[in-house]
């Protein structure tokens, strides 16, 4: 199988794609030269659609153009690009206490309330990557201090501004242990404190592997009950195939990371296993949702292909392969490259396509929104050449 891709030439693919499509496109069109901080609202063309401002996005981007710094090259335009996203970050963007708005006008006035604690986890991202890469002392305490905050809020994330009626039915999220597992590897150097970082991935790891996956089934389920029992609800008996294989190259890297070829293999299973379970024989890609019953989802875009879904699973199939040589991950990574390249990229424009219909049809022309900014393509594109260069 490894004979049929010319790993030299794919590497070229996506460097090309990073460099003269990608990143030209954010840096371009998403820079606020006026007020500070990014458009994330573009529309196919680059052209800015809404002016509102959303928090994890502005710390995503800060951190993507600090990590391009950082681990490719001394680009003083990603580096000035990424400090520009910082102080609005840092004026604007928290209330104070290090609790991070959801969304903030062009100007930087607050529109949502800080109830999202992935508002938190990003700019703890942002300013650790940023302080390595300027040897700032102040943005290194700002990572700290929010780091601070996640820790505090990790039992009841959304605090005051949870919606729903306390000790009816409680439930714990898959996504915090995950992202909180990789933010500790992103901030182990500014934090520097050797035991709060195992801890911190400790606890995450199990609650991934060992709480939240369900070997019966063979995926990750995205809620629970806080003593990790299965819910039969909406909400306890969904999946998401996406996030499963985004958290499975993170646990690969806290894999290499510890030497742990134990935790890098099961990470390779249980990818494999949930690939299998949410990829849409009938028309190619990876659906969004799905109900572990097979029940109907209350999600209406459970069917749809996104972007994120299929670079993050990419990933972790190329990684699993680098790391094992399972062929299995191969096979994966080259269907997934396939469909990716053939209803994702934009043939006229740069960027990709965020939202595709089932049948891998472009459903949303938009570049960026609410929720997609300057990360998962730029990251995915990035990560998946870095890896292909060791497959050489």
């Amino acid at each position: 199988m490894s004979t049929e891709i010319n790993f030299k030439e794919l590497a070229s693919q996506y460097e090309k794609e990073l460099r003269e499509n990608c990143l030209p496109f954010w840096l371009n069109h998403s820079i606020d030269k006026e007020f500070g901080g990014y458009f994330t609202c573009l529309n196919r063309d680059g052209s800015v659609y809404d002016t509102d401002k959303f928090i994890w996005l502005q710390g995503r981007e800060v951190w993507l153009f600090a990590m391009l710094y950082n681990n490719l090259e001394k680009n003083q335009e990603w580096l000035q690009t990424a400090i520009d996203g910082a102080e609005f970050l840092k004026k604007y963007g928290h209330d104070g206490n290090y609790d991070f708005y959801f969304s903030v006008t062009r100007e930087g006035k607050p529109i949502v309330q800080p109830y999202n604690i992935f508002s938190n986890t990003f700019a703890c991202m942002a300013f650790a990557q940023l302080a390595k890469a300027t040897g700032s002392e102040e943005y290194a305490e700002i990572a700290k201090k929010t780091f601070e905050r996640i820790l505090a809020r990790r039992s009841n994330p959304k605090g005051q501004w949870n919606k729903l009626y306390p000790e009816t039915r409680p439930m714990k999220d898959f996504a915090l242990p995950m992202i909180i597992c990789n933010m500790a590897l992103e901030v182990e150097d500014i934090i520097n404190d050797p035991a709060l970082i195992d801890k911190t991935i400790d606890e995450s790891v199990h609650e991934i592997v060992d709480v939240f996956y369900q070997p019966d089934l063979g995926v990750i389920m995205e809620n629970l009950a806080p003593d990790g029992s299965l819910i039969d609800c909406f909400e306890g008996r969904r999946v998401n195939p996406g996030h499963d294989l985004e958290a499975m190259w993170f646990l690969m890297n806290i894999g290499i990371r510890r030497n742990d070829r134990k935790l890098i293999d099961k990470a390779v299973e249980i990818s494999l296993s949930v690939i299998k379970y949410g990829w849409d024989e009938k028309y190619g890609g990876i659906f969004y949702f799905m109900d572990r019953k097979g029940y109907p989802t209350q999600e209406l875009e459970w069917d749809q292909k996104l972007w994120w879904v299929h670079l993050e699973s990419t990933i972790a199939m190329i990684k699993g392969y680098q790391l094992t040589g399972n062929e299995e991950c191969l096979e994966w990574f080259k269907k997934l490259n396939d469909y990716m390249w053939a209803h994702f990229k934009d043939q006229e424009y740069p960027e990709w396509y965020g939202y595709l219909n089932r049948r891998g049809e472009v459903l949303l022309p938009l570049k960026g929104g609410k929720w997609k900014g300057c990360f998962h393509v730029p990251r995915g594109l990035y990560q998946i050449w870095q890896i292909l260069e060791t497959l050489k």
